[in-house]
């Protein structure tokens, strides 16, 4: 009887291990925890002809080439350098514009958290989409469509840079 069972595990042992999965002995030089990669194609592997076309005549086309010419003026960084030193030694209020500097820094962050966090709101940026759309239609009808209107924009703008220049 111990035989029949000797004989019966032995055939299910060999029945299951088909079923079970290798594991890999432990002299293997290969790591269990990186999964296998697919072999490197080499370019010389891409070079067959495709609809009568090479691989290098059907990408040939997106190749860019950059080239320069001598009629391009091209900055000097100790010219510049120079420039900025002078306008910066001519500058009278130089507290003022290191405030200025810095308020338009903290600005610029916190108008960038401020539409962060309007756009985390879920309905919201759709919303103010359609108004920016809806204000857009409207600045167009009312300032761009008509050449009246066109002449009375331009009469707006050169008010204002008179206000600002502060020779009105």
């Amino acid at each position: 009887m111990a035989m029949a069972y000797a004989g019966t595990s032995s055939s299910m042992a060999a029945a299951t291990a088909g079923l079970l999965p290798r594991v890999p002995s432990i002299q293997s030089t290969r790591c269990l925890a990186m999964p296998c990669l697919p072999p490197r194609f080499s370019a010389a592997s891409f070079s067959t002809n495709s609809g009568g076309f090479s691989e290098s005549r059907r990408f040939s086309s997106l190749l860019i080439k950059a080239s320069s010419t001598e009629d391009t003026s091209s900055v000097d960084p100790g010219e510049l350098l120079g420039d900025l030193k002078e306008k910066w030694d001519a500058v009278e209020n130089k507290s003022t514009v290191l405030l200025y500097g810095g308020g338009a820094v903290v600005a610029v962050w916190l108008s960038s958290t401020v539409v962060g966090a309007i756009n985390s709101v879920p309905l919201l940026p759709k919303i103010l989409e359609l108004v920016g759309l809806g204000y857009t239609g409207w600045f167009v009808y009312r300032y761009l469509l008509f050449k009246s209107s066109r002449k009375e924009l331009a009469q707006d703008i050169e008010s204002l840079k008179k206000k600002i220049a502060g020779t009105e």
